[in-house]
C-alpha cells in the first residue's frame, strides 16, 4: 500500500528512472539475492516500505514470522544500501514502536521508555531494530539514512482479509458485506474505546517525498495527522458511509490493544508539512475503490 503510494507520488513529481521488483521477483529475506540486486542495479535512493504487516490478530498469531521476516528484510536492505553507497535511504517504521502506556501524544523521545504492547511486540521490536540500525550506519559510516514513523495507514491497495488486515479495511469489508447480505449486526473486536489515528497512504507518501528532500537528521520523525478517534467512532463513520442500517455487536472477549496511539507531529509541522486528506474524505475514497476493485461478486 505505502510503497505503491510513494511510487505514484514520485511519478507525479516527474521521476521515471525506477528500479521495481515484486515480492515474487525479489525475496528481500534472502541475503544473497538482495546483495546481488544492489550490486547489479546500484540505486541512488531507497524507500524501505517493505514489511510483513497485519492487524492485531495477525501480529499476535504469527509472532515468529513478524519478528524474523521484518528483521531479515530491513537488515538486508539497509546493509546492502550501505555497501552499494546509496545516496540516501528512508526506513519506514510504525507507531507501534512506542511503549503501551507512553504519554500522549507520542513524542519521538518516548522510544524505549517503557514496556511495549504485548500483542504487537515482535513487530515493534523489529521496527525499533531498524531505527537503531539506520542510526548506527549513520554514526559509524556517515550514511544518509533516515527513519520515519507513520501512524496507522489506509487507502489504495490496502488488504481486506478479515483475519490479517488492520481495523479500518476490516471494518469496510464487514459493513459492506453485512449490508449486501442483509445481516442484522456486525461484530467488532474489543470495547470500541481505544483511540487511534488514521492517515491516508497518499498523504504519508507525500510526507515521505517531502522528508526525503528536506530531512537528514539522526533521530527518527513521526508522520501523522495529530488527530484521533475511538474505534467506536470509526465504526459509526464507516457504517454511515457504507449505508449499513444494522447494529454493532462488541466482542469484549477479544483484546483492545494499546489504549491510545496518537503521534505528536509538531516536528513534522515545524518542517513545513501537514496532511491534506481528512478522515471522512479518505474513507469515502477508499470505500469507493474497494467497491470498484475488490468487492467482486458480493451480492447487493
Amino acid at each position: 500500500m505505502l510503497g505503491s503510494a510513494i511510487l505514484r507520488r514520485l511519478r507525479a513529481a516527474g521521476f521515471s528512472n525506477f528500479v521495481l521488483r515484486t515480492s515474487q521477483e525479489l525475496d528481500l529475506r534472502d541475503q544473497p539475492v538482495v546483495r546481488d540486486f544492489f550490486e547489479r542495479e546500484k540505486p541512488d535512493y531507497v524507500f524501505v516500505a517493505a514489511a510483513r504487516v497485519g492487524g492485531i490478530q495477525a501480529n499476535n498469531t504469527y509472532r515468529a514470522e513478524f519478528l524474523y521476516e521484518n528483521l531479515m528484510i530491513q537488515n538486508n536492505l539497509i546493509h546492502y544500501a550501505y555497501r552499494s553507497e546509496v545516496k540516501k535511504l528512508m526506513f519506514l517504521g510504525s507507531s507501534c514502536i512506542y511503549p503501551r502506556l507512553a504519554p500522549q501524544p507520542l513524542k519521538e523521545e518516548s522510544l524505549l521508555s517503557g514496556f511495549l504492547e504485548p500483542t504487537n511486540e515482535p513487530y515493534a521490536i523489529a521496527k525499533i531494530a531498524g531505527i537503531k540500525l539506520c542510526e548506527a550506519y549513520r554514526s559509524q559510516y556517515g550514511c544518509h539514512f533516515i527513519s520515519v514513523m507513520p501512524t496507522n495507514l489506509y487507502g489504495t491497495n490496502d488488504h481486506y482479509d478479515l483475519h490479517n488486515s488492520h481495523v479500518l479495511p476490516a471494518l469496510i469489508r464487514k459493513f459492506h458485506e453485512a449490508k449486501a447480505n442483509h445481516q442484522p449486526f456486525v461484530e467488532i473486536w474489543g470495547t470500541g474505546s481505544p483511540r487511534r489515528e488514521f492517515m491516508h497512504a497518499d498523504d504519508v507518501a507525500d510526507a515521505c517525498y517531502y522528508l526525503m528532500q528536506h530531512y537528514d537528521e539522526p533521530s527518527f520523525i513521526n508522520v501523522g495527522t495529530g488527530e484521533d478517534v475511538t474505534i467506536k467512532e470509526l465504526a459509526l463513520l464507516i457504517k454511515e458511509l457504507v449505508g449499513y442500517e444494522g447494529d454493532l455487536k462488541w466482542n469484549t472477549d477479544k483484546p483492545d490493544g494499546t489504549p491510545r496511539k496518537l503521534l505528536d507531529v509538531s516536528r513534522l509541522h515545524q518542517l513545513g508539512w501537514r496532511h491534506r486528506i481528512n478522515l471522512p474524505e479518505g474513507i469515502e475514497r477508499t470505500y469507493r475503490e474497494y467497491v470498484e476493485t475488490v468487492a467482486v461478486g458480493v451480492r447487493m
